[in-house]
């Protein structure tokens, strides 16, 4: 890659600081001190959620692109939190806990955490829940609906890589998707059979128990567990017009059409829209003279 920055890191920001240093210019920060008055905090951990919610189902989700009709969404498994748990605490790594709203099976959780008071509208019916195990990864993407988020992390460390939305180009993305090619490596680059990574800048941190890492809208993020850990988001919804167009668009048009199209074609949908990503991307380099 052409460059990969540090995150800037803050212990914490009034509301004024951030939004005019990273909420209006759209750049990443993390906070280190955020939560330092959450119960959460303190509270937070793997024992805990098998205590509060260990007989709750979840859905769960494997690192495996969908092949042939099988929605790009549809888990992979459901089994009870507190199993899940003991089988990430047995060093399985094989399935992840993704956008899960456990506030709203638990709602007394919402006693162990406040909404920042940072100049974001937060959604407050939809803070979810992410876990996963050491080795987990989560591949590149972006939120389809645009929402500034607030990564706030718990447990052991994970690795997140950030691009902002003018790489768009440069990352194979899959038409119809919101995501990359499943099979680039973002750590160590096939630059030979993927070229365009050679010229990507972005941004990177670890992220610690208590941290909050502040995503951008639109902004492309991996994540890597070195650790059993989770995180909770915390969203807030576009307001600008452009945004919410696009949001919208994203969750009635693009999101419907692939649906449908996946359902109805199969595998040779999914094999054409790989294709193009490639295509598209290199076209790109050949549009720029960078191939």
């Amino acid at each position: 890659m052409k460059s990969l920055r540090s995150i800037t890191t803050v212990d914490t920001l009034s509301k004024n600081d951030f939004l005019t240093r990273f909420k209006r210019p759209e750049m990443p920060v993390k906070f280190e001190h955020l939560t330092d008055d959450w119960p959460a905090r303190k509270k937070w951990s793997i024992d805990y959620f098998k205590d509060v919610a260990g007989d709750r189902t979840v859905p769960l989700y494997d690192s495996q692109p969908s092949k042939n009709r099988k929605h790009q969404h549809a888990p992979a498994a459901q089994m009870p939190l507190a199993d899940y748990l003991d089988r990430l605490q047995a060093g399985e790594n094989d399935l992840r806990l993704f956008f899960y709203n456990i506030l709203q099976e638990v709602p007394e959780l919402t006693q162990d955490f406040d909404y920042p008071d940072i100049g974001l509208p937060f959604f407050r019916k939809l803070p979810v829940l992410f876990m996963g195990g050491t080795g987990a990864k989560v591949q590149m993407h972006y939120d389809i609906d645009l929402a500034d988020i607030f990564l706030c992390h718990f447990g052991g460390q994970k690795k997140v890589m950030l691009f902002p939305p003018d790489q768009t180009p440069l990352m194979y993305k899959v038409p119809f998707s919101f995501s990359s090619l499943f099979d680039v490596n973002y750590r160590t680059p096939d630059i030979e059979k993927y070229p365009a990574l050679q010229y990507l800048e972005g941004y990177e941190t670890d992220l610690n128990h208590g941290d909050i890492l502040y995503i951008p809208p639109g902004w492309w993020h991996y994540i890597e567990y070195e650790e059993l850990s989770f995180s909770m988001a915390l969203r807030a919804f576009p307001r600008r017009p452009k945004n919410l167009a696009t949001m919208l668009k994203n969750l009635l048009w693009t999101r419907s059409i692939e649906g449908l199209m996946r359902k109805t074609v199969g595998q040779a949908w999914n094999d054409r829209n790989e294709k193009r990503a490639v295509q598209n991307t290199h076209r790109y380099l050949a549009k720029k003279g960078l191939r």
